[in-house]
C-alpha cells in the first residue's frame, strides 16, 4: 500500500525548502529496501558521523566511493576469481551499490578499509555565516531622536 501526498499546497507558503520537499518525494518512492550489504550509522560527536558497511572479501581496489553534492556513493565491484567449481557460496561477493543521502554541509573526512569493515568518517561544517550569533542590544540613550516633518516651515 503507497500512499503519495500533495506537497504543492506547501510551496504556496514556504521559501526555500524545495529540497526538503523533494527528498520526501524521493523517500516515498523507494520500493524494496536493499539489505546488502549491511551498514551502521554512528553519531561519533557532535557534528561528527561514522557509517561503518561489512564487506567481507573486497579489497581496497574493488571499492569505489564518491560524492555528488548530497549524496555519498559507495560501489563495490568484485573481480571475478577462478579458483574452482564452488560447492556452495556463502560469503555475498556480488557488485553492489549504497546511495547514502547528506545533510548540506556534511563532508567526507576520510576512508579506511580494516579486516572486512568500511569506515566512512564524515563532518558537518557548518559555515560561520550560517551559525548562530548574538545580536547586541544597545541602551536607548545612545539612539538618536526620531525624524519628524515640520509642517510650519515655509519654503521660499
Amino acid at each position: 500500500m503507497r500512499n503519495d501526498f500533495d506537497f504543492a499546497p506547501l510551496y504556496r507558503s514556504s521559501i526555500g525548502f524545495d529540497r526538503v520537499f523533494n527528498l520526501l518525494n524521493n523517500a516515498q518512492r523507494l520500493q524494496a529496501v536493499d539489505t546488502w550489504p549491511p551498514y551502521d550509522i554512528v553519531k561519533t560527536g557532535e557534528n561528527e558521523y561514522r557509517i561503518q558497511m561489512a564487506l567481507a572479501g573486497f579489497a581496497q581496489t574493488d571499492l569505489d566511493i564518491s560524492q555528488e553534492r548530497n549524496v555519498l556513493i559507495v560501489k563495490g565491484q568484485k573481480a571475478e576469481e577462478k579458483d574452482g567449481e564452488y560447492l556452495h557460496r556463502g560469503i555475498a561477493g556480488r557488485a553492489f551499490e549504497r546511495r547514502f543521502e547528506l545533510a548540506d554541509h556534511v563532508r567526507v573526512e576520510n576512508a579506511s578499509l580494516t579486516n572486512g569493515l568500511l569506515s566512512i568518517e564524515l563532518k558537518r561544517e557548518i559555515p560561520e555565516a550560517m551559525k548562530p550569533r548574538r545580536i547586541a542590544i544597545g541602551s536607548s540613550a545612545e539612539t538618536q531622536a526620531p525624524l519628524q516633518i515640520d509642517a510650519e516651515r515655509q519654503v521660499a
